[in-house]
């Protein structure tokens, strides 16, 4: 007697190795692999252009190592996958678990459904080290400040077996299913803005591999001050891979533990660790404060005047503020879908504290430009930034562009993503504006013709900006 299929749905764990829902489901028997882009529950957060553009790649080279027969569908999963299951009498749904609100309230009645109809629903942990409810503070409240939600999860540790595993031996289920392909998905942008992607990420699985064990050969060992420095290859940049899923953060950590030991750099591994951990308090506080994503996590910040401003906001968004780090920041996110971790900081403290422009703004821009755009992660750095989140910046800090490019040696980082400055000395290539005439015109540099004057003043605006914060502060 043959044993039964099992329905696979994927979701956001593009990947075969590490993966529980695919473990449990191959040995029950064949496997019916299907991935259905969700844009009916998804409100105002469907996923974005360029997470559109990974996505079509990602779901192609899963199809591949699925001998092309992953079933990739668009529409509303409530709908499809009991069609689905009906058409094939299949009598065992299983997934790894989502943790955005959209997808908790979908998950959930799709599970009630399913179960109400008969059918078998078995769940898993694929995305997570600690799952948000696993980690509350003593009285059983969500910590919200990271240092303590750190040192408790670390003390638990790290369950690395409970998902750890090799890629199981998978028999696929034959199906007649029309209009299957992932092209019909029509994930590809209109335009070709992306191209430059293709430079800096491979989507899949083996991608992610590869660029794990590129910072464990050259960046590791010096992550913890190399971070910093945006011109450096101390970063990992592993995080879209994460966020679709395509290695699990457990073999992530188990990874960063074993290069620790082996090349004698423990503590910039566990600081590479402590990173991954930051995502996961993120997860956590969207978790146990879904709202996030649309409300101030502080009330206060409810009553907060914020300008708006549409031409500035475009000005930021196109990188032509005047300031070389912020623009380098906005036009490497546009040509690559990335940004270095440090000049997102500063690019965010930018738009909300000098352009005094609403968070919101900042996060959407995000959502549609980053490759890694991941929900809480991006919701939860722009609270933080506009000092209105959990754990938040002090309102008092606002990064000045500047300064911060002249600290962290930003002068190659510029020279790349700002080619009209790259002829301009060290010296001034972070502040145009204060270069000789005589320096500007060896460079071919006209100030506000080759390159905007700055848009605002950075010390009126921090001016104002604190001013703004204290007043609300005051009134609390």
């Amino acid at each position: 007697m043959s044993k039964p299929t099992a329905l696979l749905w994927f979701r956001q764990d593009l990947r075969l190795q590490d993966n529980p829902a695919l473990q449990a489901a191959a040995r029950q028997g064949s496997v019916l692999p299907v991935y259905i882009l969700d844009d009916s529950n998804s409100g105002n957060w469907a996923m974005g252009a360029a997470s559109r553009w990974w996505l079509h790649h990602s779901l192609t080279r899963l199809s591949a190592q699925l001998d092309n027969r992953l079933i990739a569908l668009s529409g509303d999963p409530l709908k499809i996958i009991p069609q689905l299951m009906d058409a094939h009498g299949i009598e065992a749904a299983y997934w790894n678990r989502c943790y955005e609100p959209w997808r908790i309230k979908r998950d959930s009645k799709l599970k009630k459904q399913l179960e109400e109809n008969g059918k078998q629903v078995h769940s898993f942990n694929g995305s997570l080290l600690w799952e948000p409810w696993t980690r509350l503070k003593s009285d059983g409240e969500p910590y919200k400040v990271f240092t303590p939600f750190y040192k408790n999860a670390v003390a638990r540790g790290v369950e690395l077996e409970s998902i750890l595993g090799e890629k199981p031996a998978l028999r696929i289920a034959d199906a007649e299913v029309h209009d299957t392909s992932i092209d019909r998905l029509k994930l590809m942008p209109d335009i070709t803005w992306y191209e430059g992607f293709e430079e800096v990420f491979t989507p899949g699985e083996s991608g992610a591999w590869e660029k794990m064990e590129r910072f464990i050969e050259k960046g590791i060992y010096n992550y913890r001050q190399g971070r910093d420095y945006p011109a450096m290859e101390n970063v990992s940049r592993i995080s879209p891979h994460l966020h679709f899923g395509e290695i699990a953060p457990h073999r992530i950590w188990q990874l960063a533990d074993v290069a620790g030991q082996r090349n004698g750099c423990e503590a910039q591994a566990e600081y590479f660790q402590r990173e991954l951990a930051w995502r996961e308090f993120s997860y956590s506080l969207l978790y146990h404060f879904p709202t996030l994503t649309e409300e101030n996590m502080n009330p206060r910040f409810n009553d907060f005047l914020w300008l708006e401003d549409r031409e500035l906001l475009r000005q930021w968004q196109r990188g032509m503020t005047g300031y070389p780090l912020v623009d380098a920041g906005m036009r490497e996110l546009w040509t690559t879908g990335y940004m270095h971790n440090r000049v997102r900081m500063v690019v965010g403290s930018f738009l909300v504290k000098n352009l005094m422009q609403h968070w919101i703004h900042g996060a959407r821009w995000f959502w549609d430009c980053l490759l890694d755009a991941d929900l809480p992660n991006n919701t939860c750095s722009w609270q933080w930034v506009a000092g209105c989140g959990a754990d938040a910046a002090p309102y008092f800090r606002v990064f000045n562009p500047i300064t911060q490019s002249q600290k962290f040696a930003a002068e190659d980082y510029i020279r790349r993503h700002v080619p009209e400055l790259a002829a301009l000395p060290d010296k001034y290539i972070h502040e145009p504006g204060a270069a000789p005439e005589s320096e500007l015109a060896a460079a071919g540099v006209r100030l506000g013709v080759d390159y905007p004057a700055p848009i605002v003043d950075l010390r009126a605006s921090r001016e104002r900006a604190l001013d703004a914060y204290k007043s609300l502060k005051e009134a609390d």
